[in-house]
């Protein structure tokens, strides 16, 4: 038994640092701190090879690229609305730059916005979009117009749309910007009139530029920035960046979506009619730049008529609730891994919870309650036997010494006093084993679950999903596991019960660069444990089995 929990302890020591590499590699540097003016931002210009590419069923010839317009004023337009700060280039009508107004970069600065969409030097995160056709349309690379260079969403507006006009051979477009209050959904439609005198065929597109930001360290699990594509045939599936790199995505797909995630948010293309086949797409743009994207069923408008084109764009959190209503699988992208069917039932727990006390840290400490009381019969067994164990320890100390030069005949002399007093040298093992699917699942919670994000508990704690900035919680961990230890019996083997006496330390340093909900579990679950193991004990000791006998 020594030897079974010695290997889970130094198994859950080594998960710990893999976390605590990723934890690192995550919040080592803030890279949102360093944010600009927003109508000061001008993106760099666009490259030819960004367009997508994409050959008519009818003719397969590639869509012709409109004639370079270096000559038309490139200015940016700003938009703000209840929730977003938005920066918009006439050249191509995108969105360059987004900053979300209620998700503040951190505690320390509530009225510094995060920025999700940006184009600067060091990071390149941009929508894009357009129509394709073999006749005059705007692609990313076109000049639009605008009446206004800054619009506002007012008190009393619940939509607010932005327009700009393309037009040329009587070919004319409005792109249009629909904002909703409350809403992170931005809806952008092409009304195309045509007013040349032959028919216009077309399709819209919309885009997602990307750079690989360099990721750094060495991961054992790790929160994913990159694309992301549902399918009927698969509702989650990873591109990485490298994949691009080696096989683009080329594929007609129905009832899909795609997307580009990062910690906590994400800017996802959704169709307008997710049941009709849309080409989604990936692309290496050399550099470490990368577009996913999408392009619409194509139309017809012959002369004299207008159509309509709609996209759908997703700038947000991973908000499960809110990414369910918006397409089918798009809350997949809370991704919590392999042990996803303990985080969500935790995750659930843990708002279901909140939402009647409003408070996270009382939740995870009520939820490792339940924890407890669903694991209690199965960890009183193994308490039990670990205060078998300490009662019997004595006895095995003596075979230990008189059979020291036979150790086949030491194992076989324990196994009796296991038999006689009918003890499951295993037993002990159970409660660690327990813990550490239930530490990793509540860790991506954590990690993956936006909500979470600057969540406070109380007094000092105000974000639970940082380290303890002061180490109270992890000096207190440290404490109840010394506790709990001190009530288990000690390894015969002298180096491991060694070891075993500095892991309260060493689990100190480790839990100090967690984050402190995830602490605050730990030290729940201790101190929780400890009065459990208390009672049996003295259970153990009425029953007149709690004594050490020789």
């Amino acid at each position: 038994m020594d030897t079974v929990r010695f290997i889970l302890v130094i198994t859950f020591i080594m998960v710990s640092m893999k976390l605590w590499t990723t934890w690192e590699t995550t919040y080592g540097t803030d890279q949102q701190t360093q944010t600009q003016e927003l109508s000061q931002q001008q993106p760099p210009g666009i490259l030819t090879n960004e367009m997508p590419e994409f050959t008519e069923p009818q003719t397969q010839d590639a869509p012709a690229l409109p004639r370079e317009e270096t000559s038309a004023p490139n200015s940016v337009i700003n938009i703000e609305t209840d929730i977003f700060q938005v920066v918009i280039n006439t050249q191509g009508a995108g969105i360059t730059q987004a900053a979300m107004l209620d998700f503040p970069v951190s505690l320390e600065e509530p009225d510094n916005p995060l920025v999700l969409l940006e184009d600067s030097l060091d990071t390149t995160f941009v929508i894009q979009g357009g129509l394709l056709s073999e006749q005059d349309s705007p692609t990313q690379q076109s000049f639009y117009t605008s009446e206004r260079d800054r619009y506002v969403m007012a008190d009393d507006q619940n939509v607010l749309r932005v327009p700009f006009q393309w037009q040329e051979n009587g070919v004319v477009v409005t792109k249009t910007y629909e904002f909703t209050r409350g809403s992170h959904l931005v809806r952008v439609y092409y009304s195309v009139t045509n007013n040349s005198q032959q028919p216009w065929r077309g399709r819209s597109y919309a885009q997602i530029k990307r750079n690989d930001p360099d990721q750094g360290g060495m991961r054992f699990i790790y929160t994913y920035t990159g694309t992301v594509i549902s399918s009927p045939e698969n509702r989650y599936e990873k591109i990485a960046f490298d994949d691009i790199e080696e096989s683009p995505l080329s594929a007609q797909i129905s009832n899909g979506w795609i997307a580009v995630i990062q910690h906590y948010f994400l800017a996802g293309l959704v169709p307008s009619s997710p049941e009709d086949p849309y080409h989604y797409y990936t692309k290496s743009l050399g550099n470490k730049l990368y577009t996913s994207g999408l392009i619409s069923p194509g139309r017809e408008i012959l002369p004299g008529q207008e159509a309509e084109f709609l996209e759908q764009v997703y700038i947000g959190p991973k908000d499960q609730e809110i990414l369910a209503g918006i397409a089918e699988g798009l809350d997949l992208t809370v991704d919590y891994g392999m042990l996803w069917f303990l985080s969500k039932p935790l995750f659930w727990a843990l708002k279901a919870i909140h939402e009647k006390i409003g408070n996270w840290g009382w939740s995870i400490i009520i939820v490792t309650m339940i924890l407890k009381l669903l694991f209690y019969r199965l960890s009183a067994a193994g308490y039990r036997s670990m205060a078998n164990m300490r009662r019997v320890q004595p006895r095995l100390m003596s075979l230990k010494e008189r059979y020291k030069d036979d150790r086949v005949k030491m194992n076989q002399a324990m196994m009796q006093i296991y038999k006689e007093e009918k003890i499951n040298p295993f037993g002990g093992c159970f409660p660690i084993l327990v813990q550490i699917p239930v530490f990793i699942a509540l860790y991506w919670v954590l990690l993956e679950s936006v909500e979470l994000r600057q969540a406070g508990f109380m007094l000092w704690i105000d974000d639970l999903s940082r380290p303890d900035p002061y180490w109270v919680l992890p000096l207190i961990m440290g404490v109840t596991m010394f506790v709990h230890q001190k009530l288990n019996p000690a390894p015969m083997d002298p180096v491991q019960a060694k070891v075993m006496m500095t892991l309260p330390v060493v689990f100190t340093v480790f839990f100090g660069f967690f984050p402190s909900g995830l602490v605050l579990y730990w030290v729940a679950n201790n101190s929780l444990s400890i009065l459990q193991q208390w009672r049996i004990m003295k259970n153990l000791e009425k029953a007149g089995l709690g004594h050490k006998s020789n």
